[in-house]
C-alpha cells in the first residue's frame, strides 16, 4: 500500500514523492550510487555500469541491495509501489534483455536522464520476476517515474505485456492497473470544493452545516482506489505554491491524508500494513526531503553534498531516527 504524485510550483520546480505503506519489516537508509559505479544483475550476473550518479531511499538484506525510490543527477527520478494480483513478470525472452524486478529501479535511476530516455530504453527489456529476501516472493510492483519537465508515467508489465502509460494527472496507487483508476474517477465527477448555499425538497430548506459540503463524497478509507481518488482531488484543486518552501509543506499536507497509522490495517498475516515513510524530492536540486513513522521532522539531504568519483555505494544511515521527548 503506497502512494505517489508530482507537484509543481510556480516557479516550475517539479517535485516528486510517496508514502512508503508496508507490512513487513524495513530499515530504509540512504544510499548515494556514484557516477560509473559497476554492479551485477541478480538474475544473470550481467555486469552493468550506471551512467548517472543518484540518490535512493533502499535496504541491504543478505548482500541484496534494493531501492524504493530515488533521483539522479539529471533529475530524473522514479519509485516502486506494490501491484498485487495485476503484476505479471517475463521469462526471459530472446532479443530483449532481461533485467530483474529487484534491479528495474536501480536499473532506469542509473542510465535514464529523463521520461523520454526511460520510454526508449524500455523497448529493449523485459522484466523478470526474481523473489527478496524480505518477502520471499518475487514481490508485484509496478513503478512511477517523473523528470525535471513535469512529465510523469507509469509502468506496468501485466497479461497485456510491459506498458509505458502517460500519466496526466500525477498520481499513483496501488492495484488495479492505472488505467482503471483514471477511469473510476468519473465516479467522483460530483466532488467539489464548494458547496451549494441551499436546496429545496419540496417546500425544505436544506442548508450545509458549515463549510467542506462540496467534499463529502470524498472517499475516506485506505483502499487503494480511495487513496487514488483523494489525492488526485487534493493534488489537482490545492492552491499551486508559490516556491519551493511551500510545494515541499504543500506535498506533505497532501500525502498526510493517506498516511496510515499503526494498527489501522490488519493484514491476513496479523500484521499491521502502515506509512513507514514518506519523502519527497526537488528533481530541479536532487534535494531529498522526509519524514518517518517514528519522526515527523522533516529532513534534507542533498545529491551534491556527496557527489563524488567512487567505486563503491555511500551508505549515508538509517532514515529512522525516533522523536526523543
Amino acid at each position: 500500500m503506497c502512494t505517489a504524485i508530482t507537484l509543481q510550483s510556480r516557479q516550475k520546480e517539479n517535485f516528486f514523492g510517496r508514502t512508503m505503506d508496508f507490512s513487513y519489516p524495513i530499515e530504509p537508509g540512504l544510499y548515494v550510487i556514484p557516477k560509473n559505479y559497476e554492479w551485477y544483475s541478480l538474475l544473470t550476473a550481467k555486469k552493468y555500469i550506471d551512467y548517472y550518479s543518484f540518490i535512493s531511499i533502499g535496504q541491504e538484506t543478505e548482500g541484496m541491495l534494493g531501492f524504493f525510490d530515488g533521483v539522479n543527477e539529471r533529475g530524473f527520478a522514479a519509485a516502486a509501489l506494490y501491484f498485487e494480483g495485476y503484476a505479471n513478470y517475463d521469462l526471459p525472452i530472446k532479443d530483449k534483455e532481461p533485467i530483474a524486478s529487484l534491479d528495474f529501479l536501480h536499473y532506469i535511476l542509473g542510465r535514464c536522464g529523463s521520461v523520454d530516455d526511460l520510454i526508449a530504453l524500455l523497448e529493449n527489456i523485459r522484466i523478470v520476476g526474481l523473489p527478496d529476501p524480505v518477502t520471499q516472493r518475487a514481490a508485484p510492483l509496478h513503478w512511477i517515474a517523473t523528470d525535471r519537465s513535469g512529465k510523469c508515467v507509469v509502468i506496468e508489465q501485466t497479461n497485456s505485456g510491459l506498458e509505458v502509460i502517460n500519466n496526466p494527472i500525477g498520481v499513483m496507487a496501488n492495484s488495479p492497473y492505472f488505467q482503471w483508476h483514471m477511469t473510476n474517477l468519473r465516479n467522483y465527477m460530483d466532488v467539489s470544493i464548494t458547496q451549494q448555499k441551499e436546496v429545496y425538497w419540496g417546500n425544505v430548506s436544506l442548508t450545509p452545516f458549515s463549510q467542506g459540503a462540496g467534499t463529502t463524497h470524498l472517499p475516506g478509507g485506505f483502499t487503494s482506489p480511495e487513496r487514488f481518488v483523494r489525492t488526485a482531488f487534493l493534488k489537482t484543486h490545492a492552491e499551486v505554491p508559490e516556491n519551493r518552501s511551500e510545494a515541499i509543506m504543500t506535498c506533505f499536507h497532501i500525502m498526510n491524508s493517506v498516511s496510515i497509522p499503526k494498527g489501522i490495517v490488519l493484514t491476513d498475516r496479523g500484521t499491521y500494513d502502515y506509512t513507514k515513510y514518506i519523502t519527497f524530492i526537488n528533481t530541479n536540486t536532487c534535494e531529498y526531503y522526509f519524514k518517518t513513522y517514528e519522526n515527523n521532522q522533516i529532513m534534507k539531504v542533498s545529491l551534491w553534498d556527496y557527489y563524488i568519483e567512487g567505486t563503491q555505494p555511500i551508505f549515508l544511515g538509517s532514515i529512522v531516527h525516533p522523536f526523543i521527548t
